[in-house]
């Protein structure tokens, strides 16, 4: 029996993180999440209590990100991004790894950075973002292993402002290192039904895409039954 149109939309993290991106636009996008089913949304820091007002009482969780887009704030500065995005509201935290450092095999600064961020998430959802177009297969490895060692709750692949987006290759290798330990998300490029299917069955447990009207009108719904 085929995905239905419900199933992927609670794989989906539906993104705003445009930086022309306003309050109107804010409020369309949480409407668009809310009426499709996304698991959440993933907005800016500075709209967090924006949309946890626009989405009170819905089942559509809030995501923001931490160190984004490049990754390169200390580990301090990151753990305080995410002890103000969880005082505003925020259920879920993606955030951007050191990849500098990764890349140079300093793997305890990227663990430092995660762990801190781990803390101050105070329970809540952690994702780390790898920016796997800029790595070589061996440094998504060990990003992955890194993550699973400091106790986050995903891998991710993208922020969608590097130089590609998800790959199924990357999402592939990331589930055969990290197993049933992480969950994997997959972000950047994902437009259409077609894509987001590939990526589900090569092992994303979440998709993060801001066009998630056209993925979705490509899946049959209720009506199709």
């Amino acid at each position: 029996m085929p995905i239905t149109r419900a199933e992927v939309a609670r794989f989906i993290d539906h993104a705003l993180l445009r930086a022309d991106a306003t309050l109107d636009d804010l409020a369309k996008h949480c409407d668009v999440a809310a009426s499709a089913g996304c698991w959440s949304v993933c907005v800016a820091p500075c709209h967090v209590q924006s949309a946890v007002h626009y989405l009170s009482g819905k089942p559509v969780k809030v995501g923001t990100v931490v160190g984004f887009p490049l990754g390169f704030q200390d580990a301090e500065v990151k753990a305080f991004e995410a002890r103000r995005a969880i005082r505003d509201g925020a259920d879920e935290l993606d955030v951007v790894i050191r990849v500098g450092s990764l890349k140079s095999r300093r793997s305890s600064e990227v663990r430092d950075d995660l762990a801190q961020v781990r803390r101050a998430a105070e329970g809540r959802v952690v994702k780390a973002i790898l920016e796997t177009a800029l790595l070589e297969p061996a440094e998504i490895e060990e990003g992955c292993r890194i993550a699973m060692d400091a106790r986050v709750d995903f891998v991710k692949t993208s922020t969608g402002y590097g130089p590609g987006g998800a790959t199924l290759e990357a999402v592939r290798l990331m589930r055969s290192v990290v197993g049933d330990r992480l969950g994997v998300k997959a972000s950047g490029g994902i437009r259409d039904a077609e894509t987001a299917l590939a990526f589900i069955e090569n092992g994303a447990t979440r998709l993060g895409t801001s066009a998630t009207l056209e993925v979705l009108a490509g899946l049959p719904g209720p009506e199709d039954a």
